[in-house]
């Protein structure tokens, strides 16, 4: 039988192909059991992280903005408003679904002024959803950026502040930023009050992110709308006496002047003028930062000779002086090694005076005497005069704390009567207002308890809150808000010796203005050196004239303290100019609240 040709060939397994398929095989079963241990992870162990991701894709939260409250000052008896909001929209977009180039191009063309991003910066960060790229964007122009049918862009409703009186009392006021955050004055101090709780909106939406109308998770949080408040600040006073102010600082030497007028009876603020102001609509027109601040809380200042107010009451009412208490007067005093010398220099003051004529003609010489007698000895200055003048300063008249004003405040400066070099001459300077600093409103202050009777009362701007055609007096312990203070720190005498002897300082100096039969008027000026470089400018390039005192009829307590600050070329300015202002306000005042004279 012959032999075929066919041989049967044996598969070798080991071979290329079998082997590659074998492979593949394990492959794909390792690949599915990748696959199920991950399942596994995500809808058993994980479940909750992923539940939580699916529910963000479909949940959309939004801000409900609160409304901020208006602010009000006082016409007479009638509050008005002078802060307001106006309705502005917020252009929103989610950057994974609109067009860059579509909204910018948009906004550019409609809505450029308000723009408040970079575009290019947005859409670099990965997985932002959720961006404002305008803000405070008026109605009109929304209509026209909502014609454009842009994809995922939103319009949210917004407030913005509106100052319909301009630049009045700017520095009181303040400013909103474009944030929608108060800065500085009343927009800041009474933030919290005034701009409310926001609310929050979470409901489910759809993938192209439509809220729907159903879902257990929705959820509304209203939004707490702000209180409107109301100033003691009187809108017409505050504007006529910004007039006036203006009119001084053009027609003297001064750059920067500052007017208060106060209640010493109350502590309630009726005028709080600074000069120059800016408009808070256009705050960032500034060029000058510095007009933002309050010169009258929080720019402390050396006041000069309207501190021996403070010095001649600290020694009437520790029983050691009186207006009639005379010593002798040769122009100056030794101190430390120091010659401080009356400004006043004519020959017929040397020699023996009383303390009244010492008040009147501002001698630095009869403040350092109130000061020795103090201490207990009339001779000399000593530790125990010192630290009596410091008690007056530092614990009764609270010269250098926060008065608790519903504004931004600056501590003042009272040295230590033991501690550093020259205690004698630096505790003698002190007593005609120099080698210390305080502001305009702690003077003005501690002034109105020398005057009212001899009690020291926390001032106050904030008269209460708006609601319903009705003013509800701010509550002592209201939320967020200082408690109040009333302490009795001097004598009903020393008052009553004090106020004489304010008088008698303007009855010897007519000063000019209106001839006030009927009316009790008395004073303090100061005229203070500005320090430069560590020293003072003896040159006089720039002085401090301050003027401080009250107003009521003939023999009534006083009713007004007025308090007026100029600052400028220490060649034509000085506390006689500052007198000049002073008496301006004075006369308007009496007129525009019509306070009758008393019986002569």
């Amino acid at each position: 039988m012959p032999r075929s040709n066919y041989q049967h060939q044996v598969v070798n397994p080991t071979s290329s192909p079998h082997r590659r398929i074998k492979i593949l095989k394990y492959v794909v079963l390792g690949s599915f059991a990748v696959i199920a241990i991950r399942l596994f992870f995500i809808q058993i162990v994980e479940h909750d992280y992923w539940t939580a991701r699916a529910d963000e894709e479909h949940t959309m939260l939004e801000t409900i903005a609160a409304k901020r409250g208006d602010i009000y000052m006082m016409d007479h008896d009638e509050p008005v408003a002078i802060v307001l909001n106006q309705t502005t929209y917020q252009v929103v977009i989610d950057p994974t679904v609109t067009d860059k180039e579509e909204i910018k191009k948009a906004l550019e063309t409609y809505a450029k002024d308000y723009i408040a991003v970079d575009f290019d910066e947005i859409y670099k960060q990965e997985g932002l959803r959720y961006s404002i790229v305008a803000k405070n964007v008026p109605r009109e122009i929304i209509e026209k950026l909502a014609e454009q049918n842009l994809a995922a862009v939103y319009f949210k409703k917004t407030n913005q502040r509106v100052y319909p009186e301009g630049e009045l009392a700017s520095s009181v006021l303040g400013f909103v930023n474009a944030d929608g955050v108060g800065q500085y004055g009343i927009e800041s101090s009474l933030g919290e009050i005034i701009s409310g709780k926001d609310g929050l909106l979470k409901s489910t939406a759809d993938v192209n992110k439509i809220a729907l109308s159903i879902g257990n998770d929705n959820i509304k949080i209203p939004a707490k709308d702000g209180k409107n408040v109301v100033l003691s600040i009187d809108r017409g006073l505050e504007r006529k006496v910004e007039q006036i102010v203006q009119s001084h600082i053009d027609n003297t030497a001064a750059d920067h002047a500052s007017a208060l007028i106060m209640n010493p009876n109350t502590g309630e603020i009726l005028v709080m003028a600074n000069l120059p102001n800016y408009d808070p609509a256009n705050y960032g027109n500034v060029t000058d930062a510095s007009v933002y601040m309050n010169q009258i809380t929080e720019v402390p200042y050396e006041p000069a000779s309207v501190c021996k107010s403070f010095a001649f009451s600290a020694a009437i009412n520790e029983g050691v002086m009186t207006a009639d208490t005379t010593y002798f007067n040769q122009g100056y005093e030794i101190v430390d090694g120091w010659k401080i010398q009356n400004a006043e220099q004519r020959a017929s003051l040397y020699g023996t005076l009383d303390m009244k004529t010492a008040l009147y003609w501002s001698l630095n010489t009869g403040s350092i005497h109130a000061l020795k007698l103090l201490g207990g000895n009339p001779n000399q200055i000593t530790q125990q005069g010192r630290e009596k003048l410091y008690n007056y300063y530092h614990d009764k008249f609270r010269l250098d704390y926060p008065t608790g004003v519903e504004l931004a405040e600056t501590e003042g400066v009272i040295p230590d009567p033991n501690e550093g070099l020259g205690r004698d001459s630096t505790y003698a300077n002190m007593t005609f207002g120099q080698n210390l600093n305080i502001t305009m409103l702690q003077t003005a202050t501690a002034y109105s308890a020398v005057v009212n009777g001899g009690t020291w009362r926390t001032p106050t701007i904030l008269k209460g809150f708006y609601e319903d055609g009705e003013i509800t007096p701010r509550q002592e312990k209201e939320e967020g808000l200082p408690v109040r203070i009333e302490d009795k720190i001097l004598s009903d005498e020393t008052s009553a010796t004090m106020r004489d002897m304010f008088i008698n300082n303007r009855s010897y100096k007519k000063r000019g203005g209106i001839d006030r039969q009927g009316y009790d008027i008395g004073g303090k000026s100061g005229t203070a050196q500005v320090i430069k470089n560590g020293a003072y400018d003896d040159s006089m390039s720039e002085t401090v004239g301050t003027y401080i005192g009250f107003v009521a009829p003939t023999g009534e307590m006083p009713q007004y303290v007025i308090m007026v600050k100029m600052l400028g070329d220490g060649r034509y300015l000085d506390g006689g100019i500052a007198s000049n202002l002073f008496d301006d306000i004075e006369n308007f005042l009496i007129d525009y609240l019509k306070i009758k004279p008393g019986v002569i």
